[in-house]
């Protein structure tokens, strides 16, 4: 089967092979993969920034969809459409940017609903990370009549899904981002409000003015500490990339006098059923046309281009990779 394989042996590469199709080594599944889709931690691994690859060689892709071929395990019979997320694939084990995917019998794996398998990666880890987010912001008791919810990060995949999700459930969604030029894109999607992001990216005092009921951040470093330092009293921040930067420079002020809370997200390991129940949230909200509107479909040949692309900022949305083209 056709695959990207980065290799470090002994200096790094990158590159199209034909290998081995996946094996039944184990008990498991074979997944023939119709779609992948490119994100910020496979442009990393596939530019080699980062230590995202645990194990090498490596097939990167850690979101895949695609139909079940061959079978051992009796929640997945053969013909099932599935939506592979995490759980260490294009890390510890070979991804899905390949013409299909091995399964084995520890991997979460979430059927179909009704979402094609084009839709289900242009939504992806960063769709799945966005409704987590929401969830927990949920599970808090932030209601949309409680005041603003920040997004950061929102001409981002996780920042563009949380926008449309955030619409549809009835919140104010307010869009920080860097790209003036998208404001009317951001809206179209889902923000009822569009701030510049270099009034969060620099350093600010321990408390701010009150101004979000609760905040999305996909980016962490300073615009992390400004957003909690400026949250709601009992408000709360899910905090899920390190995009700007992984450290927080911030005091205990805004969880000790305003009892602001601070709840990181995990997509990767987090269990199947939290998984089902948050695509089965996904698969109802999601809106099919704003999805084709914040996604561009890009051929396997393309994909490493694509990565620079990514990870120079000059991506907009979603890149769904057609691993059939």
């Amino acid at each position: 089967m056709k695959a990207l394989v980065l290799r470090k042996e002994p200096e790094f590469s990158c590159g199209f092979e034909q290998v081995q199709p996946p094996a039944a080594s184990t008990p498991g599944s074979v997944c023939s993969l119709a779609y992948s889709c490119l994100n910020y931690k496979d442009a990393l691994a596939i530019a080699n920034r980062g230590p995202v690859v645990r194990k090498w060689p490596m097939v990167p892709g850690i979101d895949g969809a695609g139909t079940i071929t061959e079978s051992s395990r009796s929640d997945l019979p053969s013909g099932s459409d599935v939506i592979l997320t995490g759980w260490g694939l294009g890390e510890a084990r070979w991804g899905c940017l390949a013409e299909a995917v091995w399964i084995d019998e520890a991997n979460p794996v979430v059927v179909a609903d009704s979402l094609s398998p084009r839709h289900a990666m242009a939504v992806g880890t960063a769709g799945l990370t966005a409704m987590l987010c929401i969830q927990a912001i949920e599970r808090h008791g932030v209601k949309p009549q409680d005041g603003p919810v920040l997004v950061t990060g929102a001409s981002g995949g996780v920042g563009g899904m949380a926008l449309m999700f955030l619409k549809g459930l009835g919140y104010h969604a307010v869009a920080s981002t860097g790209r003036p030029e998208g404001e009317s894109y951001l809206k179209e999607i889902g923000a009822a409000e569009v701030i510049d992001r270099a009034s969060l990216a620099s350093p600010g005092k321990p408390l701010q003015p009150e101004r979000w009921a609760a905040v999305i951040d996909s980016l962490g470093d300073v615009t992390l500490a400004n957003a909690c330092a400026s949250t709601e009293y009992r408000g709360i921040v899910a905090a899920c990339g390190l995009a700007q930067g992984m450290n927080l420079p911030t005091t205990v002020a805004p969880f000790i006098l305003r009892g602001v809370t601070l709840a990181g997200i995990d997509s990767v390991m987090v269990s199947n059923a939290v998984r089902i129940d948050a695509w089965r949230r996904i698969a109802h909200l999601a809106n099919r046309a704003l999805l084709d509107r914040m996604t561009r479909e890009i051929a396997f040949a393309d994909v490493v281009p694509a990565a620079h692309e990514l990870l120079a900022g000059r991506v907009r949305g979603r890149l769904v990779v057609n691993l059939r083209r």
